[in-house]
């Protein structure tokens, strides 16, 4: 069983986690390629995100400590074609998040950091969530929703709601966009659904660092 994270108290194995994936980012860069996947592959539109770029530049500064992993794309393209279901068992798209920064995250229970990070996630939304930012954490288990449910209120999760896709195609999705290695994974989009940046690991998201990040994204 995990130990719960007290809210907006990172704990230092995932900040350590999360140092060790800065390191490594520190090297790399986001791909993004054109992929026909069923979820729906990224969408070329240069002009319908150029606004992202400008954001990129923008929270450059940010990309720092304990969220020193996420990477700027090199392409910003659309993401709003990526399906999943919602908490009602609809589907729906990020083009549901239209008009608002999303950070978007994908997750499961078997994996460790993604729980270790949940309790983090759920502070970052209680606090900077509102009509221009939200986090949509989509659960890729198999099978149906009981499992995550029952760990997202076993560890006290009150301000996110339940995204599903136990097909995994979301994540295999990203996979052949160069976007997800592993979990977790995270994406910045912003408010017309354009990809920021990624995040391949996990990141203390109640931390100081995280939160300037955000304000930066989001413009506040």
């Amino acid at each position: 069983m995990t130990t719960r994270t007290p809210l907006r108290l990172p704990s230092l194995k995932l900040i350590g986690i999360a140092a060790v994936a800065g390191i490594i980012a520190g090297a790399a860069a986001v791909y993004i390629r054109e992929a026909g996947s069923g979820n729906g592959g990224a969408q070329t539109a240069s002009g319908e995100c150029a606004a992202a770029k400008d954001v990129a530049a923008r929270i450059s500064p940010f990309l720092k400590g304990q969220v020193a992993a996420m990477v700027a794309a090199d392409e910003h393209r659309k993401l709003t074609a990526v399906a999943f279901k919602g908490a009602d068992g609809k589907p729906m798209t990020l083009d549901n998040f239209a008009g608002k920064t999303v950070l978007f995250n994908l997750w499961a229970t078997w994996c460790v950091p993604c729980r270790e990070e949940m309790p983090a996630l759920n502070a970052l939304e209680k606090e900077l969530g509102s009509d221009r930012f939200q986090v949509v954490p989509v659960n890729i288990d198999t099978g149906d929703d009981e499992k995550p449910k029952a760990f997202l209120s076993e560890i006290g999760v009150d301000a996110l709601k339940l995204y599903r896709d136990n097909t995994i195609e979301v994540f295999n999705s990203l996979k052949k966009q160069g976007l997800a290695f592993g979990l977790p994974v995270t994406l910045l989009i912003n408010d017309k659904g354009c990809l920021i940046s990624a995040m391949n690991g996990p990141a203390a998201w109640d931390s100081e660092d995280a939160k300037a990040l955000i304000k930066g994204a989001v413009g506040s």
